[in-house]
C-alpha cells in the first residue's frame, strides 16, 4: 500500500486529494512539522532535504509535492492529459506554481507571522507580489473553468494547496470573484473535503 508522511500543511494536502480523488488506498504517517520531527533521522532517511510530503509507493521513495501529483497522475491515468497542448498547460501550471505562489505566498507568511524581527520591506514585497498571482489567476478564470484549461486537473490540485491555506499570508479572495468561484467548486469536491479531514487529523489537540 501506499504510505504518505505529512502533516497539515499547504504542500501536504495536495498529495492527499490527489490520492482521494484517484481512489487509492494510502496509509498516512503524521510528521509533527511543529514538534521538528521532519528533521530526525528516521524521516531524513526518507527525504534530505527534511520536507514534508514523501510519498512511498513499493520501492519508489518520492519526494516534492508536484513530482508525486504526476507520478500519481500517470499511475492512473487521471487529471493529465497525455500529449498536447492540453498536457502542456498543466505543466505550465505546475511549474507557475512552484516558481511563483508557493514561494510568494509562503515567504509572506513567514515575513508577516514566523520572522524573529519585523522586515516590513520583506514583507510588502511577497504580499504584493503575492495579491499580483491572485491578480493573474482570477484573469485566467474568466474564461476557462480551471486553472489548466475546461477540465480539472493536477494543476488544480496543486494551486488548491495554497488557497486552501490563504490566511497564512494574511490575504482574501475578496477581490477576486472568477478565483472564489474556482475555490468554492474545488472545495465542494467530495474528495477534497476527505483529504482535508484527514489532513487536519494529523494535527494533535491542544
Amino acid at each position: 500500500m501506499i504510505e504518505v508522511y505529512a502533516f497539515a500543511t499547504p504542500n501536504s494536502v495536495k498529495v492527499l486529494v490527489a490520492l482521494e480523488e484517484l481512489g487509492l488506498a494510502y496509509d498516512l504517517k503524521a510528521v509533527n512539522v511543529r514538534k521538528g520531527e521532519q528533521r530526525e533521522e528516521a524521516f531524513l532517511s526518507l527525504n534530505p532535504n527534511g520536507k514534508v510530503p514523501v510519498l512511498v509507493d513499493d520501492s519508489l521513495v518520492l519526494t516534492e509535492s508536484a513530482a508525486i501529483l504526476v507520478y500519481l497522475a500517470e499511475k492512473t491515468g487521471r487529471f493529465l492529459p497525455t500529449s498536447g497542448a492540453a498536457r502542456a498547460r498543466v505543466f505550465e501550471q505546475l511549474f507557475f506554481h512552484a516558481s511563483a505562489l508557493s514561494p510568494a505566498f509562503g515567504n509572506a507568511g513567514f515575513f508577516k507571522r514566523s520572522s524573529p524581527e519585523p522586515q516590513p520591506i520583506a514583507e510588502a514585497r511577497f504580499t504584493a507580489e503575492a495579491e499580483r498571482i491572485l491578480g493573474l489567476l482570477d484573469n485566467k478564470l474568466f474564461t476557462q473553468t480551471f486553472v489548466a484549461g475546461d477540465e480539472f486537473t493536477i494543476a488544480d490540485i496543486a494551486h488548491f494547496g495554497w488557497l486552501w491555506r490563504l490566511q497564512f499570508p494574511g490575504l482574501t479572495l475578496d477581490s477576486h470573484p472568477n478565483l472564489s468561484r474556482w475555490y468554492e467548486a474545488v472545495m465542494a469536491r467530495p474528495a477534497i473535503q476527505r483529504a482535508i479531514a484527514r489532513v487536519e487529523s494529523l494535527v494533535p489537540a491542544a
